[in-house]
């Protein structure tokens, strides 16, 4: 195992991205370039001699192209182990001459389901011959270079120059992998598209086998904890979110940045940016504030005044496009992650003098009502669910207790409801008037949630200069039925007049009786929503 000089290059690309320079840089070492189809054209309408495919197989391209490559002249130039006797001697019998080089990326086919292709134009898309040439080239590094992404283009033509024309084997050997992850990632996105159709169709059973896929995004400094590793891939989903974003300013992301962040966005995207504009404020990936506003300013200090001091350090989202003036505010205080579908020049502006701040920019918000799949790993495997996209509306709220809520309360409540599909169970949340007044979570007790919302709701009133806590009047949501009174109890004691659970328990009719003693309004919306 040694360098392996480059003397023919087989070059089939759908991205051509940096495609001329590379060859030219090809040419100069004297390689042979062989081409297909579009690929050969961009070669030669830039002045490069270049052979079809079809002159090395002796059969011409067939079926619209999805027959081309497929050929023994192609696989067995790829395959070959050029100091093996019977290799070389099938070669010199069937007239096939070695391959050196394999540059190679495939049919757009992630980017053809993100455009929403439909069935037939999607499944055009799924390459077959790049995939099986990549395969064998990889297979084979020992003496064939395989070349999958444009960024790599640069390292090959530099240890060519550092080495005659030829290539080492630690290069050789990275670039194998990264051609076999590159397949087995797609692989993963025809798969997974396949089982979406199929659940389209009807079919109910989760895949027998399911594949995973991801593109390096980022490396990290560390994970959770300095002593942990840690990256960030991207499916190729082009869901808006921290993974579509573009970083206009700050330090590089952390991984609890990134965490806090999705999570921080996924909620602001429940509420609809032309009904009006929203504001969550995220701490370890927990709300500590979320509010609806008349404008971005006005959601934002809803919002900070639910926890002013959790707020500290945080992560804000927004559903609208960030302004100067909500930029003034942010400003006041420090905070980690800004996320927003843009941000306006004055905003931009005025945030680029915080050094240390991330302004991130999505470029739309996630449907919250798309039921893309969530992923955990465990011991030896790893959990698939589909996402929370479960939305309660106000005509599937059941009154049960004697008391109806109000218009108020009701608004309250389901905001209330929403919030709390993204806090850790066992949660709490108190909102008043469009925004949350206290928010209990991740306990053991759902009393204990309950009244730690309380208690951050009094020391927000005190730091404000309030005569009360904002829970006195507030509307109430538990993300699961309470199983006894006493979380209830807890909820009243704070001052909420109404509540929104969903229902289901043993002692559903201890808890009513207990709502009707308080004078509360109670709904029940047939729906959880655990987070653990």
């Amino acid at each position: 195992m040694t360098n392996r000089k480059i003397s023919r290059a087989l070059l089939s690309v759908s991205d051509k991205t940096g495609l001329i320079d590379f060859a030219k840089g090809l040419s100069a070492h004297g390689v042979m370039l062989i081409s297909t189809g579009g690929t050969a054209k961009s070669l030669r309408d830039a002045g490069l001699k270049v052979a079809d495919v079809s002159e090395i197989t002796n059969f011409p391209e067939m079926m619209d192209g999805r027959v081309k490559t497929l050929h023994p002249n192609v696989h067995g130039g790829l395959l070959s182990l050029r100091d093996k006797a019977d290799h070389a001697q099938s070669m010199k019998a069937h007239g096939i001459e070695g391959i050196d080089l394999l540059v190679c990326n495939l049919y757009p086919f992630e980017a053809t389901v993100a455009r929403g292709a439909d069935f037939e134009t999607t499944i055009e898309n799924i390459d077959i011959g790049g995939p099986a040439m990549t395969r064998s080239a990889a297979k084979n590094h020992d003496w064939v270079t395989v070349v999958v992404d444009v960024e790599d283009y640069k390292a090959v033509l530099d240890e060519m120059a550092a080495n005659n024309g030829a290539t080492t084997l630690g290069l050789r050997r990275t670039l194998a992998q990264r051609a076999f992850a590159r397949t087995g990632a797609y692989d993963a996105a025809v798969s997974s598209w396949f089982a979406g159709e199929l659940e389209k169709g009807g079919d109910k059973n989760p895949p027998r086998r399911r594949a995973l896929g991801g593109l390096l995004r980022q490396s990290l400094r560390y994970g959770e904890n300095p002593h942990q590793e840690a990256a960030f891939y991207v499916d190729g989903s082009n869901r808006p979110g921290v993974a579509t974003t573009t970083q206009l300013q700050g330090k590089e992301l952390s991984y609890n940045n990134i965490n806090d962040t999705d999570a921080a966005y996924e909620l602001v995207a429940e509420f609809d940016p032309k009904a009006g504009a929203a504001c969550a404020i995220i701490k370890h990936a927990n709300p500590c504030g979320v509010a609806l506003g008349t404008s971005l300013k006005d959601a934002y200090l809803k919002a900070l005044a639910c926890d002013s001091v959790s707020a500290f350090g945080g992560v804000l989202a927004f559903n609208q496009t960030l302004d100067g003036e909500t930029a003034e505010e942010i400003s006041k205080i420090f905070t980690e992650v800004i996320i927003a579908p843009d941000a306006d020049e004055d905003a931009r502006r005025i945030l680029s003098a915080k050094k240390n701040l991330r302004l991130l920019i999505a470029g739309g918000l996630p449907d919250p009502l798309t039921p893309t799949l969530t992923y955990r790993s465990v011991a030896g495997g790893f959990l698939v669910q589909t996402r929370d996209n479960g939305r309660v509306t106000r005509d599937k709220l059941k009154v049960v207790t004697k008391r109806g809520p109000t218009e108020q309360e009701i608004k309250d409540m389901l905001l209330a409801f929403t919030i709390g599909k993204h806090v850790k169970s066992n949660a709490i949340i108190y909102v008043k008037d469009g925004s949350t007044a206290g928010i209990g979570a991740g306990q053991m007790s759902r009393v204990d949630s309950a009244r730690i919302a309380a208690i951050k709701a009094k020391d927000a009133a005190k730091i404000a200069g309030w005569a009360e806590p904002r829970t006195v009047g507030s509307s109430a949501a538990s993300e699961a039925f309470f199983p006894f009174p006493d979380g209830l109890m807890a909820v009243a004691e704070a001052g909420a007049t109404a509540v929104i659970q969903p229902g289901g328990s043993m002692n559903d009719q201890k808890v009513i009786d207990a709502a009707d003693e308080a004078g509360l309004a109670m709904v029940f919306t047939g729906m959880r929503h655990f987070r653990h």
